[in-house]
């Protein structure tokens, strides 16, 4: 078995947070981790303004489609992050489980793309922080 950490991002639709997630992971640690990305009850297409707020940075998500958990994704990851409070997953042997309750701009009245660079900025904090833990514990 490799020693390349694992990791699926899970929100409720699997149009915006999950994939901003996985992308941002995508871009910063490259082929190193395993990213995939669902939802819990997946939407029809991602979220435009999830996508436009990545290709502001230069990352392009637009090829992605949502999708649910499958049994394929779980057996290459070790680690489930779900963005926000909706998103729930079951326990599943073997695999940590972490919330990433992540700021949710429209509660102070903060919409559209201005509310998604929130948003974005908040989930590109935790992927960093994530991807320099998964390095370190790939190394030791």
């Amino acid at each position: 078995m490799s020693n390349k950490p694992g990791v699926l991002f899970v929100c409720v639709k699997n149009g915006g947070k999950s994939q901003m997630a996985g992308g941002l992971m995508r871009h910063l640690a490259g082929d190193s981790v395993t990213v995939h990305t669902a939802g819990t009850k997946p939407g029809s297409s991602l979220n435009a303004q999830s996508v436009e707020s990545l290709a502001e940075l230069g990352i392009d998500i637009s090829g992605e489609h949502t999708k649910a958990i499958t049994s394929d994704m779980l057996a290459e990851v070790s680690l489930i992050i779900t963005l926000g409070g909706e998103a729930v997953v079951e326990p599943v042997s073997g695999i940590e489980i972490r919330n990433w309750n992540t700021d949710e701009p429209s509660e102070r009245g903060i919409e559209g793309m201005e509310r998604m660079r929130l948003v974005r900025d908040d989930i590109q904090t935790r992927v960093q922080a994530l991807a320099t833990e998964l390095h370190t514990k790939r190394d030791l």
